[in-house]
């Protein structure tokens, strides 16, 4: 039935499973095991669990299976495991496929926990990795090799937010048979459709726009019934990296305002980055749903709006960008994106900090760089607050 369902609907009724009560809201499952009515029954679970049928938490719970069927329905996939954090689930999908010796293909412009993951720890278990600029098709074709097992990239970047075409990777990927990862933070559930244009594997943090409220940290792997089954599961159940119950009842609680708060919140980036173009305190506004930005057709032909995150360059760098960080109202200087509450972030000095100063050129986070995850609050203001800051950043 889920499958006729539009994506408001999924959202908030997809993969609900009610006790005998009848409950409205799902129910919270707190237990970390479960009772079996006989020994031959928990020898059967533990030969091959059914549906409805659980043997640890660290395997899976009724509540969280709720969460993992829902966003799975949302997302288009086959099945979905949910993971303790956003990075659990990028570590997970990634190192639960490879071993040493195997060639991974990378957009250089990534989160700086997941630049760690592919530059510290695959590479230390032997694992190759090249890099590319992965707004560049020709730097794809000519890494990916016939060996590649992998191509791993973040659909918008995070935070100079361009935007990588999934269908023209894939495609190169797919000839060789490489599987590809898709990191879809930015793009949101809400906005994706990375399965349908070529993407194996997508991963989100669902501590961001799914929960949205700044309450949990969670992540979420969506991919073929047989890789989160027999790849991701057997790796994440034995390293522990899954999600508690409780934050899955918060994930799910956030899917049911997700949309709402999402199509809010992008037309008020888009309102507040056609504000501010030209401002003479700005070397640039970036914003993929805006006309201004390289990549606005396809991030239009792709997501169809452009996301949540503006990032705005400060002409006076670092410290004009302290200046207007200091001198905002509304939002919050935090490190977090996605949040209902407007949330700024100086990425040179804190999500980007441990890249060297040519690393951080190079993928253009700039010493004025600043990352404004845009809220819900009015957008009136919202951008007469970021006016006067910029003022006072002058």
């Amino acid at each position: 039935m889920t499958k006729t369902w539009n994506k408001r609907t999924t959202a908030v009724h997809g993969g609900t499973r009610r006790s005998q009560y009848g409950e409205v809201s799902e129910a919270i499952f707190l237990t970390q095991g479960f009772v079996y009515g006989s020994a031959e029954a928990a020898e059967a679970r533990f030969i091959e669990a059914g549906e409805d049928e659980f043997i640890y938490a660290r395997y899976g719970n009724p509540t969280v299976r709720m969460f993992e069927e829902r966003i799975a329905a949302l997302e288009g996939a086959e099945d979905a495991f949910a993971a303790a954090s956003g990075m659990a689930a990028v570590s997970g999908a990634l190192t639960a496929m490879l071993k040493a010796g195997d060639h991974v293909v990378s957009a250089r412009a990534l989160f700086g926990s997941c630049l760690y993951v592919l530059e510290d720890v695959l590479s230390r278990f032997g694992v190759e990795v090249t890099f590319v600029d992965g707004t560049d098709l020709e730097q794809w074709k000519a890494a990916i090799r016939p060996d590649t097992r992998a191509v791993f990239f973040e659909s918008v970047s995070n935070p100079t937010l361009e935007v990588i075409d999934i269908s023209a990777v894939s495609a190169l990927a797919h000839a060789v048979g490489a599987t590809v990862l898709v990191d879809n933070v930015f793009a949101t559930p809400v906005f994706s459709r990375a399965i349908e244009q070529g993407a194996d594997v997508v991963v989100y943090s669902a501590t961001k726009h799914i929960d949205g409220q700044g309450r949990a940290l969670g992540g979420i792997i969506l991919g073929t019934r047989s890789f989160i089954r027999k790849t991701v599961e057997p790796y994440m159940k034995h390293t522990g990296g899954a999600m508690s119950p409780f934050s899955a009842w918060i994930m799910l609680k956030g899917l049911e305002t997700m949309s709402l708060r999402v199509n809010a919140q992008a037309a008020s980036a888009l309102a507040i980055a056609d504000a501010l173009q030209g401002h003479n305190g700005l070397a640039r506004v970036l914003y993929p749903g805006h006309p201004s930005h390289a990549q606005h057709d396809l991030c239009r032909s792709q997501m169809g709006k452009g996301g949540t995150v503006v990032s705005l360059d400060l002409k006076g760098g670092q410290a004009a960008a302290f200046r207007f960080l200091n001198a905002l109202s509304i939002p919050k200087i935090s490190n977090n994106l996605g949040d209902a509450k407007s949330i700024v972030t100086h990425p040179a000095t804190t999500t980007h900090q441990r890249l060297s100063e040519d690393q951080r050129a190079e993928l253009g986070i700039t010493p004025g760089l600043i990352r404004f995850s845009v809220g819900i609050e009015d957008t009136d203001d919202l951008i007469a607050d970021l006016r006067q800051a910029l003022t006072a950043a002058g």
